[in-house]
């Protein structure tokens, strides 16, 4: 038993309980921004809203070809809104809190060869390197 409680305390299942949960939560709010704004503004412009009534029939069995592209629609609309509205902010907000990386080679002055940053002599063409 104390094996199991270790494994619930830890902290990438408490982590993950918590991204499962916040996720849950953010994928409600998606949905009902991509129903109840996105989709009715492209049934403004396209005057189409509902796809769903597209269906054919071969011997007796009903294929609701209209029901999955309203299914499609919802997911791409879905997809470009997490990715408009999350990922591509969380991108840039990372990028500026993140500290530019130390250079580790520099350029000879003879050759303009890239050489590690401590070499005192160039390894292609041989000249002594100051500093």
């Amino acid at each position: 038993m104390s094996g199991f409680k270790q494994f619930l305390l830890r902290g990438n299942v408490v982590d993950m309980a918590v991204g499962i949960v916040v996720g849950a939560a953010f994928g409600t709010v998606v949905t009902s921004f991509v129903k109840d704004l996105l989709t009715p503004l492209i049934a403004a412009i396209v005057k189409q809203p509902d796809f769903s009534a597209i269906a054919f029939e071969i011997h007796g069995s009903r294929f609701m070809i209209g029901s999955f592209v309203n299914s499609l629609v919802s997911f791409l609309i879905i997809a470009a809104a997490v990715y408009f509205a999350v990922v591509l902010p969380m991108n840039a907000l990372i990028a500026r809190t993140k500290p530019a990386p130390e250079a580790t080679t520099k350029r000879c002055p003879e050759c303009l060869s890239e050489i590690p940053i401590q070499a005192k002599r160039c390894a292609f063409c041989t000249s002594a390197l100051q500093g």
